[in-house]
């Protein structure tokens, strides 16, 4: 009897993942039963799947308790990956503040928490760029870009997400982006299997498709060693705070951009849905897909 794997999308999100056709082939390809499956499908039998793989549940920024309540049902009757404490460490973005502590370069970020004057978090002069977002967030929603003059919006963004009883974080904008563009590492069952180029979003005002990410401009790159040396230390950092059982992950994206200094930095490490731009590498989609027939 074929083996039945779920890749599992959010509803709005069917079609727009263009990892997922490459995906199912490789996979129906090596003999198992592959079906795309919408998370939060109440109709869903998931002890029915010998394996389900989160992939583009790009919806779940905005209901994170029940994405995660729904992802500890599935461990319960079969086996999820990425795991339930790697969905929820992954899921909000302080876990940079790990990075930071085990030495990984980042982007320099400060986060208002709940009840913080907005003000204290942000040494924002009039001559600032910054990009706020909340800490929980996907795919560049409720993040914006503030430049000299737009102090008061910045502070107002801040000020809004903190009175949501959201956690507020904001960085610095790096420049070199602009020209650069963003690194993004990916690695299956532990292992570097590629890098892409993405544009810099917010270089200009980012064109969201279907209310759930920003249009990117993707094409492949040869990661330098410093940039891997970089994603290699933060997948490091992070198994030093996730349950030893969680190693090696199935998927992760590392996404870097060049600091002030010129050297590579975190910008986010990509551990729950990350795209895995299977399309821009020969054979990462057989890779991801022997990844996941080795569970």
């Amino acid at each position: 009897m074929n083996h039945r794997v779920a890749l599992v999308t959010a509803g709005r999100a069917r079609g727009l993942d263009e990892d997922m056709p490459l995906l199912l082939a490789a996979l129906n390809a090596r003999g198992l039963a592959a079906a795309e499956v919408v998370w939060d499908d109440t109709w869903v039998e998931w002890s029915g799947f010998d394996l389900v793989v989160v992939r583009s549940t790009w919806d779940y920024f905005t209901r994170r308790e029940e994405f995660l309540a729904w992802a500890e049902r599935v461990a319960a009757v079969t086996e999820l990956h990425n795991p339930v404490s790697v969905l929820r460490w992954n899921s909000d973005k302080r876990y940079l503040r790990a990075l930071e502590r085990a030495g990984v370069p980042i982007v320099p970020t400060t986060f208002v928490e709940a009840g913080e004057k907005a003000a204290t978090a942000v040494s924002l002069s009039e001559a600032l760029d910054v990009i706020v977002k909340p800490a929980v967030s996907a795919g560049s929603n409720d993040t914006a870009r503030y430049r000299t003059g737009e102090r008061d919006a910045a502070l107002a963004h801040v000020a809004r997400l903190r009175a949501e009883g959201r956690v507020a974080m904001v960085q610095p904008y790096q420049h070199a982006v602009d020209e650069h563009g963003e690194t993004a590492l990916l690695y299956f069952d532990g292992r570097f299997s590629h890098a892409i180029r993405k544009g810099a979003i917010f270089a200009g005002g980012p064109q969201m498709v279907g209310g759930l990410f920003a249009r990117e401009e993707i094409r492949p790159r040869e990661a330098s060693a410093a940039e891997r040396q970089v994603g290699d230390a933060a997948l490091r950092a992070a198994a030093e705070v996730l349950p030893a059982k969680t190693a090696p992950l199935l998927y992760a994206r590392v996404d870097l951009v060049p600091l002030e200094d010129g050297n590579p930095g975190v910008l986010e490490l990509e551990l729950c849905e990350p795209s895995v731009f299977v399309a821009h590498a020969e054979g990462a989609a057989e890779r991801l897909a022997a990844a996941i027939a080795r569970r």
